[in-house]
């Protein structure tokens, strides 16, 4: 009797799951489905927002598009942070990436935009106790003090040369001396159109970006990932301590 008994529970189990697994394929449908709505309400027109909420890659783009290109960016700056340092990140738009993939890293972060709305945005949906967000405008003010890693992700291109360079200044200052900057930018289109109507300044290369990060590291790492509607640029720079994928990296060994 025994026996039965613990079958039966075993095959009510093995139901109770079947139908879980069915339920959640049905809202999982559904969420794809309404976030494909948002962000044809949202981008489908002009103008578009400031900001995006990639709850959209997270509940329809990477299923439907077939990229994980948003999770690049938070991977890639992710593995440069120092274990339990502290951070500043310019330009968190939503801040899903310093909830996502900075903060279990971190003692700290201060995350600031520009964009109200984007921080109201991180407020409500990434609470974390490591992370403030704070709305600051670069131009004019960034956060004082001294931070192990300054994060600049998606945003150095919606500024003017001048404005980078001043911002680029201001991040060197804010940098311990054995901080890294880290980030990503797009390289401009080949038909001379912007990919985002508030982009300022997008680059043509490599070798363009690293004129604006030489002058003030000696140490600089730009590499690309190439996508069908997008070419991207990432970037890492110190003066004093190894980059990642740097042959002396300590997070790394090679033959």
């Amino acid at each position: 009797m025994g026996f039965f008994n613990k079958f039966a529970r075993l095959t009510k189990r093995i139901n109770a799951i079947s139908l879980v697994k069915s339920f959640n394929c049905v809202i999982r449908k559904f969420s794809t489905t309404t976030h494909h709505f948002q962000h044809l309400v949202e981008w489908g027109s002009s103008p578009n927002p400031e900001w995006y909420d990639h709850f959209l890659d997270q509940y329809w783009g990477w299923s439907k598009i077939g990229t994980g290109m948003p999770w690049e960016r938070g991977i890639f700056s992710s593995i440069a942070l120092k274990k339990n340092g502290k951070a500043l990140e310019l330009c968190c738009g939503d801040g899903f990436n310093a909830y996502h993939f900075y903060a279990i890293h971190l003692e700290s972060i201060i995350s600031v935009d520009f964009d109200r709305a984007a921080i109201e945005h991180a407020r409500k949906n990434f609470k974390n106790s490591k992370i403030r967000y704070e709305i600051c405008d670069i131009r004019s003010s960034i956060p004082i003090g001294k931070f192990d890693n300054v994060i600049w992700d998606a945003a150095i291109e919606h500024f003017t040369e001048s404005e980078i360079n001043k911002i680029m200044s201001d991040i060197k200052d804010r940098l311990t001396d054995k901080g890294i900057l880290s980030g990503y930018t797009i390289t401009a289109r080949p038909d001379g159109q912007k990919m985002h109507h508030d982009h300022e300044y997008e680059f043509s290369s490599k070798e363009d970006l690293m004129r604006f990060l030489s002058p003030y590291f000696q140490r600089v790492k730009i590499f690309e990932t190439d996508y069908p509607d997008r070419h991207n640029l990432y970037f890492y720079a110190s003066d004093r301590v190894p980059l990642p994928f740097d042959a002396d990296w300590n997070f790394s060994i090679s033959k």
